[in-house]
């Protein structure tokens, strides 16, 4: 059985929200100080303070001898400084900043790991009604821009496994498999993805994908926007600049 969409709860804690947040920044981007959590945030040095004491508490962060924290014990077997994820977002960074600056939607980067995606990077417009950051969030991989580009990649018979066994299966998201396949031919035939209101109502995004140098598909960069701000003239300009985008990350990680 499939999961409902994606919405924010209808009484959601701000705190809780943000000590969420900082958990996933501290284990996508590493060691972080008080001042850059706030930053980041955008709350006062006393609030991050708080939370970040909070998170030592339950063994989420630890304060280096530094004064900077890092992930704790609950957190650092998925966090390594220098693994592909880190590596993947810090390239990316600044190619979603310039996305922003050139279309004025918020950009995003998602990696896939089975059939799920998480997004390891965003970067927020400017505008006041605006899609917010997905950083860290992890969404079924088929109901999100970069999930649906990244599992066009794969062979039928991964795709077939990777969605093998009983559909009474509730704690996975199972899409119908002939509905999932025909929207991949679409995704490799068109080479992009239009993602209108899979992974939460009113909101549009357009996504390509980004390979490593071996020509493999490691992540999906996409453009996300209120749905009222979306139109359909709109999508070859779209395409081209996250073309554009993509085809620069792709350039960095050759590099690096």
């Amino acid at each position: 059985m499939d999961k409902p969409l994606k919405t924010p709860p209808p009484y959601a804690v701000a705190s809780v929200d943000n000590a969420l947040r900082i958990a996933a920044m501290l284990q996508l981007e590493g060691p972080m100080t008080v001042t850059e959590v706030a930053g980041r945030l955008g709350v006062a040095g006393s609030t991050a303070h708080r939370l970040l004491a909070m998170l030592v508490y339950r063994d989420f962060a630890v304060q280096d001898a530094d004064r900077s924290y890092r992930v704790g014990p609950v957190l650092e077997l998925a966090a390594h400084s220098q693994s592909a994820a880190s590596r993947l977002r810090a390239a990316a960074l600044p190619h979603l900043r310039r996305l922003v600056d050139l279309l004025d939607e918020s950009a995003n980067l998602t990696v896939r790991t089975g059939r799920t995606a998480r997004f390891i990077a965003s970067v927020e417009s400017s505008q006041a009604l605006r899609v917010g950051s997905r950083e860290g969030m992890v969404f079924p991989a088929h109901r999100t821009t970069g999930g649906l580009l990244l599992l066009a990649e794969l062979p039928p018979d991964e795709l077939d496994a990777l969605y093998a066994g009983p559909r009474q299966d509730e704690s996975a998201a199972r899409p119908d498999p002939a509905e999932l396949r025909a929207e991949l031919e679409r995704v490799r035939r068109n080479g992009f993805v239009v993602n209108d209101g899979r992974s939460e109502r009113g909101l549009v995004a357009v996504g390509v994908p980004v390979r490593d140098p071996d020509g493999t598909a490691v992540a999906g960069l996409s453009v996300s926007m209120p749905s009222i701000r979306y139109g359909k003239e709109e999508l070859p300009r779209l395409v081209v600049t996250l073309k554009g985008a993509a085809t620069a990350l792709e350039q960095t990680l050759r590099a690096d």
